[in-house]
């Protein structure tokens, strides 16, 4: 008997040990917008291991908060999610989204736990891949990489939507699983996660029903923003690779992340590596592109995105001399620290289907840091880029003409390219305080 109360005790002070340890982390966080527009849906990321140390491994759930919410009897915290950005499964980040005012900060807290579940929260973004299967169940995957002796085709053929998809509610898109690595992009009348139902395949039913198709036929062209080699004065593909993969990272709430790899990447005679990762966040049409890279002198080479020439009614938007880092030069710059190019017009996405003809526009913002010349060709209007320690950053956002409630011609669009520019070139900014 003595030794089940001795054997009972200790089991209790081990409870009571791990108990006490547990993470119990409050921060302060202030988001100022310094512009003098409203801006809505700004991300707000942060690193966990900046902010937690070695506590960031303990966290399994975080809770948003704003001071008018804070201690009111059901109140609702405000929706994020928590990232494992490298596969370990520890979180590396936390993400939500917020409404800043102009001229203004507007004041969050954090709590993060080791013990409660993490909170969920209705969807507005989503990533996903699928492979094909025969028995047409097409299973959810998380990743896959394949050799890069397969044919092109095959690859491309075996990802159910030939690539991994992520969507808000207001666009789409899919980067294609080959050679191309080709961003395709897919419009919405209404704001709504369509993706999982019609994976880029949807039938003139679902369009008659509301949930948008794919609009842009890319053909040779970099497609919207997709990223390519440049060599020879023209954009080339990602040939010669040992291998090639992708995998979702992240799928909402607030923002959904797909990565794409290329290992062994013989360029330009050397031998590369290169990750790049597609992030978009609640309520926006823009994605922001990250690309590293690795291997000899590799801020030496050159790359580059843009945006293709529409195949009826195109019309471009392209500076005419590269902007400066302290304003901004010809059509193209609208307020210094970056490069903007555009399209607008209309095309025939499906050539089985000549009568659904869809009005798209396309935009690809890139920081001055990375730029170094843009160009118009036969089929582009192309940013040339530059890594900066192996690092290239850009944004690209999209529009459908089918948008109710969206943009109805060339000087609409490039307007909006314009203040989008603006927001990039004066980001709202973030800083953190421990409360306890």
């Amino acid at each position: 008997m003595k030794n089940k109360v001795f054997f009972l005790l200790v089991a209790v002070l081990l409870i009571a040990g791990s108990w006490s340890a547990a993470l119990a982390q409050t921060i302060k966080v202030e988001v100022m917008n310094p512009s003098g527009a409203d801006r809505k849906d700004v991300p707000v990321v942060i690193d966990l291991h900046k902010v937690l140390k070695e506590k960031a491994s303990q966290v399994i759930s975080a809770e948003v908060t704003t001071p008018s919410l804070i201690g009111r009897a059901g109140g609702e915290s405000v929706p994020s999610q928590l990232d494992d950005l490298d596969g370990d499964l520890i979180y590396d980040e936390m993400a939500f989204v917020a409404d800043i005012p102009a001229h203004s900060t507007e004041t969050f807290q954090i709590s993060f736990s080791s013990v409660s579940p993490q909170k969920s929260y209705p969807p507005r973004t989503a990533a996903f891949m699928k492979v094909w299967d025969r028995k047409y169940r097409y299973p959810y995957i998380n990743s896959i990489e394949y050799q890069g002796r397969n044919e092109p085709l095959a690859t491309y053929d075996a990802i159910y939507g030939h690539g991994a998809q992520w969507e808000s509610e207001l666009v789409g898109f899919r980067v294609y699983m080959d050679h191309r690595q080709s961003i395709d992009i897919y419009g919405k009348p209404t704001p709504q996660l369509v993706l999982d139902k019609t994976n880029f395949y949807s039938t003139r039913e679902d369009i008659a029903n509301g949930l948008g198709c794919d609009i842009l036929f890319a053909g040779p062209s970099v497609g919207a923003g997709s990223f390519r080699g440049y060599l020879n004065e023209q954009p080339t593909y990602v040939d010669s690779v040992e291998a090639r993969g992708q995998r979702v990272i992240a799928s909402g709430p607030v923002r959904a992340i797909v990565e794409v790899w290329d290992k062994n990447w013989r360029y330009n005679g050397k031998t590369l590596q290169m990750r790049q990762r597609y992030t978009i966040y609640a309520g926006h049409r823009d994605v922001q592109v990250d690309v590293q890279l690795a291997g000899s002198s590799i801020d030496n080479e050159l790359f580059c995105t843009g945006v293709q020439k529409i195949e009826m009614d195109n019309e471009g938007y392209i500076p005419q001399a590269l902007p400066s880092l302290t304003g901004g030069v010809g059509g193209g710059s609208a307020g210094g620290g970056s490069s903007l190019v555009g399209s607008w017009g209309r095309n025939v996405p499906d050539k089985a289907a000549e009568d659904l003809v869809e009005g798209v526009g396309l935009g690809v913002c890139a920081p001055a840091a990375y730029l170094t010349t843009t160009k118009e060709d036969a089929y582009n209007y192309l940013t040339i880029l530059h890594p900066v320690n192996g690092h290239i950053t850009y944004h690209l956002a999209i529009c459908a003409l089918m948008e109710q409630d969206g943009f109805r011609d060339a000087k609409s669009w490039f307007s909006w390219l314009q203040q989008w520019q603006a927001e990039l070139n004066q980001p709202c900014t973030v800083r953190t305080e421990a409360l306890q």
